[in-house]
């Protein structure tokens, strides 16, 4: 689907939504600044030294355009009866000393979080963005993942060591799907192969993609801020397999060693399924039999109901958690989204749990203990990944929450039309097309998912992120 964004104009409300911004991230319990001991220690950093030199090997990174905290890179070849995959995961476990200010600063962060006017990196950007980065056309030292695939994808093997690496080059998403549609040869030639076969192993398994439109709040070139809104691209779906794969061969890892962390997700109940059953029959795109992934999977992205569809299907993925254990795997390892145990394993630059997962997996790769300080801190990640969501999730909806009463301000007191998402008792999540706003609104008597119905804006408080609908 095109990226579509809607734009504050440069007015008085551009100024106070600037002004909103800015308090957000002075209301996070997390400094956008590090202490200067952090900073010191990460600047005096050193690696633990690769025991292999994979420089030979062209690895490249595929992430969005401008990215600077790239934690993978990969290679794929084409092997007699399949392939051969190597995913690179930037050495975050090697480059932060266990118990020192770095590390101590980390687990207060728990991840990077990405706020409209900049982020606010998990690490100091120094490691974040240079030195553990896997930039391209510098060596760098990384936790390599090699896999053996059949015709089929399916991963008869696979281990992880620490490397030595040079990423060939820094791809992004739109330039390389252009290059696919183009037909172009390149690193990229295999993806759409090896992705579409996990894809289908994925549905074998009993897996489910939601592949939601992207929603991001961006400041453009002229200072404005705007909300861009699209689907993720074929490319970039086929590249998630790579860290699905990944993060299901360390979770069998774990398991295996009776020691590790899991992210978890449980099956949706009864009464879900009947109410998402209900929902699909309201927007006339009923799902009458088989699995609720397999139904996903056929809906035509064409189709203006696909995105209602999605919409209420975002309730059967709820529940995710962290478990961690020691000594006796948990009673329920699955994430059910996946279908498969899976482990958070392939963001450790972003995401604190990963460099964890990581370490695990490299010292049962070889036969060794999981290393002391990983095992003692297990049982607090749970709650450090939790705070953390909480307060990504947050700065995430009060942010698009004031963008969006700043790209109303104009229309307060107009009739504007909009489209029927979700009924939430007497009110409804609604989509505005132009300006592209989702918000909560009263709807008239009778209206059900995908109708399209019109309302007077009569307030819109951009320090609150509040926006009133009249009927």
């Amino acid at each position: 689907m095109p990226q579509r964004r809607s734009h504050v104009a440069p007015s008085a409300a551009q100024t106070e939504l600037a002004t909103a911004l800015a308090a957000l991230r002075e209301s996070l319990d997390v400094p956008v600044e590090f202490p200067a001991e952090v900073r010191a220690e990460a600047e005096a950093s050193r690696s633990v030294p690769p025991e292999l030199d994979l420089r030979d090997v062209p690895f490249v990174t595929l992430d969005p355009k401008g990215s600077r905290d790239l934690d993978q890179a990969f290679r794929l070849e084409r092997r007699t009866g399949g392939y051969t995959a190597r995913y690179a995961i930037a050495d975050v476990p090697g480059s932060i000393e266990p118990g020192g200010a770095v590390d101590a600063e980390a687990r207060r962060r728990g991840q990077t979080l990405y706020a409209a006017d900049g982020s606010i990196p998990l690490h100091p950007r120094v490691l974040s963005e240079d030195r553990a980065s896997l930039l391209a056309d510098v060596d760098r030292p990384a936790l390599v993942w090699t896999f053996a695939l059949d015709d089929a994808g399916v991963v008869s093997d696979s281990r992880v060591e620490r490397a030595l690496i040079r990423s060939r080059a820094q791809l992004d998403y739109v330039t390389t799907q252009a290059a696919l549609d183009r037909g172009e040869d390149g690193p990229w030639a295999l993806l759409p192969e090896v992705g579409a076969l996990r894809i289908e192993q994925e549905r074998l398994r009993g897996g489910a993609s939601l592949n939601l439109p992207d929603e991001e709040v961006v400041r453009t070139e002229d200072g404005t801020y705007a909300i861009e809104r699209r689907r993720p691209l074929p490319v970039e779906e086929w590249n998630a397999q790579l860290s699905l794969m990944t993060g299901m061969a360390a979770a069998s890892l774990m398991l295996d060693a009776g020691v590790g962390i899991l992210r978890t997700m449980p099956e949706p109940d009864e009464k879900s399924f009947d109410a998402f059953r209900h929902q699909t029959e309201a927007l006339g795109r009923p799902w009458t039999s088989g699995e609720y992934g397999e139904y996903l999977r056929s809906l035509d992205r064409a189709d203006p109901l696909t995105l209602p569809v999605l919409e209420a299907a975002s309730m059967l993925f709820r529940g995710a958690g962290y478990v961690a254990f020691d000594g006796e795997a948990p009673s329920a390892t699955v994430q059910a989204a996946i279908g498969a145990p899976y482990a958070h394993a392939t963001a450790p630059l972003r995401r604190l749990v990963d460099r964890w997962s990581l370490a695990i997996c490299l010292a049962v790769s070889r036969g060794e203990e999981a290393p002391a300080w990983a095992r003692d801190s297990l049982a607090q990640l749970p709650a450090l990944m939790l705070e953390s969501g909480q307060r990504a999730s947050r700065l995430n909806s009060a942010t698009v929450n004031a963008v969006e009463a700043a790209l109303l301000t104009p229309l307060v007191g107009a009739t504007i039309a909009a489209t029927v998402i979700e009924l939430r008792g007497e009110r409804a999540t609604i989509q505005i097309s132009e300006p592209a706003v989702t918000a909560s609104a009263p709807v008239p008597d009778g209206a059900k998912p995908g109708d399209v119905v019109h309302l007077r804006v009569i307030r819109a408080d951009i320090g609150r992120g509040e926006i009133e609908f009249a009927v």
